[in-house]
This record gives C-alpha cells, sequence and structure tokens, in this order.
C-alpha cells in the first residue's frame, strides 16, 4: 500500500508510554513490541504526531477516586459509563513519560489528553463525552492532512477509539496490525476491534506492506 500523498498523510502514535509497557502501571501485553516498527514508519511521514495519557492525580478513570470500588469495574458519570483503571500516566510521572526507545525527534505534535479531573478521553480526537474535541482534528486540518495512519497502543481502547472517531470524521484511515498491541480484555477484544474498523472502512496493513519507502 502506498502513501496516498505525504503532504496529506499523517503518522498518530498513541500512547507509547511507560505505564502501558510491560513494568507499568498499566501495562499492556508487548506493549514495547510496537516501538520497533513505529521507529522505522516515522522517517516516512511529513507529519508525526505523539499523543500522551496526561491524567491529574484524582482522576475519574482512577479505582482509587472511588472508595470501596476495584480496578476493571465500571462507575456512571454524568451519564457517561467509565471504566476504572490502576492509578496510571499521572501527570510528570515517570509511568507518563514515552517509551525510553521511541524515537520522538520527528514529531510535530505532542497532544497530551485525559487532562480533566472528571472526563476521561480514550480518543485523540474527542473526549469521553463524544462531543468535546481535543484541538486535534483542527491542528490537521490547517496542515491539509486528509489521512491518518495509526499505530500504539491499546488496540482496544485508546486506538480504536481514535480510529472511529477518525472515521466519523471523514479522514481516510489506515491502522499498522504490528505496530499496536491491545489489553485484550475480555480475550479477544483487539482483534475484534480490528475486525470492527476493517468492517467501517479502515484498512489493516503490516507495516512491511506500506510501499515507497525513501
Amino acid at each position: 500500500m502506498k502513501l496516498p500523498d505525504r503532504a496529506s498523510a499523517a503518522l498518530v502514535i498513541v500512547d507509547v508510554q511507560n505505564d502501558f509497557c510491560p513494568g507499568g502501571a498499566l501495562a499492556v501485553g508487548e506493549g514495547d513490541r510496537v516501538v520497533a516498527p513505529v521507529n522505522a514508519l516515522s522517517p516516512r511521514f511529513e507529519t508525526v504526531v505523539l499523543t500522551q495519557d496526561w491524567h491529574p492525580l484524582g482522576h475519574v478513570s482512577f479505582a482509587s477516586s472511588w472508595p470501596g470500588r476495584k480496578v476493571f469495574e465500571s462507575v456512571e458519570v454524568d451519564g457517561l459509563s467509565q471504566g476504572l483503571w490502576p492509578e496510571h500516566c499521572v501527570a510528570g510521572t515517570r509511568g507518563a513519560e514515552f517509551h525510553p526507545d521511541l524515537d520522538t525527534s520527528r514529531a510535530d505534535l505532542v497532544l497530551r489528553k485525559g487532562r480533566r479531573r472528571g472526563l476521561d478521553s480514550y480518543s485523540c480526537l474527542f473526549e469521553n463525552d463524544r462531543k468535546t474535541p481535543t484541538g486535534l482534528e483542527g491542528w490537521l486540518r490547517t496542515k491539509g492532512v486528509k489521512s491518518l495512519w495509526l499505530a500504539g497502543l491499546a488496540t482496544d481502547y485508546c486506538v480504536f477509539f481514535s480510529a472511529l472517531d477518525a472515521l466519523a470524521l471523514g479522514f481516510s484511515l489506515v491502522v499498522f496490525r504490528d505496530a499496536v498491541r491491545g489489553v485484550d480484555l475480555p480475550a479477544g477484544s483487539a482483534q475484534a476491534a480490528l475486525r470492527r474498523l476493517a468492517e467501517l472502512g479502515a484498512h489493516i496493513i503490516d507495516s512491511k506492506d506500506l510501499e515507497g519507502a525513501e
């Protein structure tokens, strides 16, 4: 598969952070294995975006913020279902930093999301109320970006919801299968997410399938 036009394509690298990699507070299985393909992909794109979960202490998504509640339970907040997770990606901590082997030198933008204490943000385009934009769409539009190429963590959460929003906003979408890993809770959810995105019109490819290397 070829890049349609370097000037209109953006690589979006989602949440490749210490807390989502082995040893982290909310580790994704083999999460660190996305780093090598992502580093190989970055030089092939004119526009590269990195995203970070960047939560305040006491964030609504932390089980510790809900006395008596446990990790992986759900609560309702302002009419929204909110999954509860271990404390992770707290702003300014090592867990919130990018994986040390990730090449961040080519990033044009670092987007920090989930910064509001009372509202989570899986997608890099909208917060979880599905109506509050993160600002990324406007930035991409001003650069003439029409296609998004996604990699990172996690397949069935932040990558998936970012992809759904990208499709809804009319972007052409590609997901690099070998450059994502999933939470996979429940088992099979990561592959189900990729199948659903393909049904909606996304292209699911391996990084080696991207032609036109420079």
